[in-house]
């Protein structure tokens, strides 16, 4: 839309309702692909638990590292 128009990015979020913050982000690189791929075969099994409890289960594993 920016290069269509010619407008700034400031005018062409505003246009379409966008946060300019929205507009502008780039996803970092995924780097806990396993712990992801892991935590979603946990929740399927176990599909009860939350969060906090995966979190538990995946530090039993050794997989989830706290920083």
């Amino acid at each position: 839309m920016i290069d269509d128009h010619g407008d700034l990015e400031r005018r062409a979020c505003r246009l379409i309702g966008v946060d300019r913050s929205s507009f502008q982000y780039q996803r970092a690189a995924d780097g806990d692909g396993a712990v992801r791929t892991r935590m979603h075969e946990l929740a399927n099994e176990r599909r009860r638990f939350g969060y906090r409890r995966l979190a538990i289960l995946l530090k039993r594993e050794e997989q989830l590292v706290v920083r």
